[in-house]
């Protein structure tokens, strides 16, 4: 834990919550996001996802996500696919709720989970790429210590719409001197 931030692995009693996340969100801010309103997510192919990302070993892993909590409540996620294991992976970081962003949790939430990620699955880089225009996390990340690549156009995942996005990159040396 760290100011006032704990992060841990996630657990089937958070399945809900990244469930609720990502069929209650509304529509503007989802494409804030880069989603795609008619690629968005449905609550059986979620739980379904979680339960088998639960369930496998680490090195068959597809994706793999942390639990930001704060002040004993469950604020968000924070997790990585497009995994080869001892190789690279992709990040994607989600705070639930608009009350409780914007309040400093992002850069210690990403100080605190990139360790185990590099950790758990033996990486060697870990990238993050989110929307050119979404200030937040483009921001955290900088501060996080990740390195500032590219800005390119892409579609950067399997629910998102051709956008521009910022390629940041940390490696297994930048993150020596993190916490974890």
């Amino acid at each position: 834990m760290t100011d006032g931030l704990l992060v841990r692995e996630i657990e089937p009693a958070d399945f809900d919550y990244i469930i609720r996340y990502w069929t209650g969100a509304g529509d503007a801010y989802l494409e804030s996001l880069g989603v795609d309103l008619s690629k968005r997510p449905v609550a059986g192919d979620l739980r379904s996802m979680l339960e088998a990302q639960y369930t496998a070993p680490y090195l068959k892993k597809k994706s793999y996500a942390l639990i930001w909590e704060a002040g004993g409540r469950t604020i968000g996620h924070c997790n990585i696919n497009d995994i080869s294991f001892g190789r690279e992976a992709k990040m994607h970081l989600h705070i639930w709720e608009a009350a409780d962003r914007r309040k400093g949790f992002g850069v210690p939430g990403i100080r605190w989970s990139v360790p185990l990620f590099f950790e758990k699955m033996k990486l060697e880089r870990l990238y993050c790429e989110p929307h050119a225009n979404n200030t937040a996390p483009n921001s955290a990340l900088a501060r996080a210590g990740f390195h500032f690549v590219k800005e390119y156009v892409t579609v950067p995942g399997p629910i998102n719409f051709e956008q521009p996005v910022n390629q940041w990159l940390i490696t297994r040396d930048d993150v020596k001197g993190m916490a974890g």
